[in-house]
């Protein structure tokens, strides 16, 4: 039997990044599912979506910061003190969108930024916040599965958390077809969708909290050690948090900010609506083949040499060298996979027409739309890869203008286009494409600066070191006894405080 050994450091890549990015396209499948269960309804179905894309979309804003507390759990939670911590965050996260929710869907504030931002008329906005209130618990739900996965991962059960988003999606299947034969269909449609959405999300939830107590509770220790750092403060955890959360609530915001302008800028007619269909239809198909690339951020920190869990691994060959090689793979094949898919005649159409059950018109609509996703996978890469790198540095501060920028180009093109003659879905898309080039540009930036600060400390380093070799050994020794002096003077004081 042939062996390839040079082969062999990138199994473990393999093994952790497949069912990551199963659970990647097992959440855009079920978009699709709860898109369909609208799709498939008989009256006002393109009024339907157009009205549950708004309030999904909205919603993803709120948990969107909240589902980066993942890498929280990946990067800082090595106890039960620490994860006790980490779940404290996501309650009090959680009961802040509830409220949001709640005021956006009963008070002027929710009519302001739907009706009148939106351009809708009334029977979409009246639909749209009502779609919204019944989303209101959903945040927090999705925060208490997130904090766990990134728990999970951080021991290298990825195969937990791919099972647990594919499972979220076959309830979300199951039960959308269930309520399709119900009378809900006549009652309350939107329901049919939210249902669904909060079954999974409840699937979901169960077996990475049953992951993580049969597989991680009892096997790490009430309080971390030293060696890595000792317990994680609120304070740590929200300072890496935040700049990541920033970043995502961006990205989340960008849908929302994108139906406004596309539909202002069809000065809310019925086209408008058809092009905030065409968004919402086109959002889970285009960013199936990159979508996944997105997880390769969690490589970094998951194969880190200071992850408690591979010090106990000492054999691991996993390099920064295979690391780099494993991420041009991987956009390699998801360039391919979004050129085959999207510029392969009538392909597109016939995912649409299948999977989510539009009309045929309506899929050519979004022909265009889907095309100029196959250039997402480049800025997508970039990004992860970068992003990655600093968390496992802690340095995510520096990401937080990337997403100032990406905001910033996004609606300069929202803005722009329209006078070149670019409208509707495809001025949707087309901005957000140049929203991630721009955000993918400061992201760079912004590692070359640690990189820099990096190379400039080392050589300081080792400038200190030859001026040590070079003292006098009695220079070095006093020294030594002066430092050992001051650190018993400051315990000293401690303990009298």
């Amino acid at each position: 039997m042939v062996e390839f050994p040079s082969l062999s450091p990138y199994w473990p890549l393999i093994r952790f990044l497949v069912p990551l990015a199963i659970t990647n396209v097992a959440i855009d499948l079920g978009e699709q599912a709860l898109n369909r269960g609208i799709a498939t309804v008989k009256e006002d179905a393109v009024e339907m979506l157009a009205s549950y894309g708004l309030a999904y979309s909205l919603m993803k804003f709120f948990t969107g910061p909240m589902s980066d507390f993942k890498n929280v759990g990946l990067v800082f939670v090595n106890s039960k003190r620490d994860r006790r911590k980490a779940v404290f965050c996501m309650v009090a996260a959680g009961a802040i969108a509830f409220v949001l929710h709640i005021l956006i869907a009963h008070t002027d504030l929710g009519y302001y930024i739907i009706n009148k931002l939106h351009h809708v008329d009334d029977s979409v906005g009246s639909k749209t916040r009502k779609a919204f209130l019944y989303l209101a618990a959903f945040p927090l739900l999705d925060a208490m599965a997130w904090i766990h996965a990134g728990i999970l991962l951080k021991h290298k059960y990825s195969v937990i958390v791919g099972s647990a988003s594919i499972s979220d999606v076959v309830a979300q299947i199951v039960f959308v077809a269930i309520l399709l034969h119900s009378n809900l269909e006549c009652v309350e449609p939107l329901l049919i969708p939210i249902l669904s959405l909060y079954m999974g999300a409840l699937v979901r939830f169960t077996i990475v909290g049953l992951g993580y107590y049969c597989n991680i509770h009892d096997n790490i220790p009430d309080s971390s050690g030293l060696d890595v750092g000792g317990d994680a403060t609120i304070k740590k955890m929200l300072s890496f948090w935040w700049p990541l959360a920033l970043i995502l609530a961006t990205q989340r915001i960008s849908r929302p900010i994108v139906n406004l302008f596309v539909s202002r800028d069809l000065k809310g007619s019925i086209a408008a609506t058809e092009a905030v269909a065409v968004l919402t239809a086109t959002y889970p198909v285009g960013h199936m083949p990159y979508g996944w690339l997105t997880e390769l951020r969690a490589v970094y920190p998951a194969f880190d040499k200071n992850n408690p869990s591979n010090k106990l691994n000492s054999g691991s060959l996993v390099t920064k060298s295979h690391i780099k090689k494993f991420t041009f793979c991987c956009l390699a094949l998801s360039l391919t996979l979004c050129f085959v898919v999207f510029w392969s005649p009538h392909v597109s159409e016939k995912i649409l027409v299948d999977v989510i059950g539009v009309k045929h018109a309506f899929a050519e609509l979004c022909v265009v739309p889907l095309r100029i996703f196959s250039f997402f996978p480049l800025p997508v890469t970039v990004r992860a890869h970068l992003t990655g790198w600093l968390m496992t540095l802690k340095k995510t501060f520096v990401l937080a203008p990337s997403s100032v920028l990406r905001i910033i180009v996004l609606i300069t093109s929202l803005v722009v286009l329209p006078y070149m003659g670019v409208h509707g879905a495809t001025l949707g898309v087309g901005s957000l494409l140049a929203g991630f080039i721009g955000e993918s540009t400061m992201v760079a930036i912004a590692a070359c600066y640690v990189y820099r600060q990096q190379k400039n400390n080392e050589m300081s380093n080792e400038l200190v070191v030859e001026g040590e070799d070079s003292a006098p050994m009695s220079e070095v020794c006093s020294r030594t006894q002066m430092d050992a002096i001051e650190e018993l003077q400051e315990e000293e004081e401690e303990e009298q405080e």
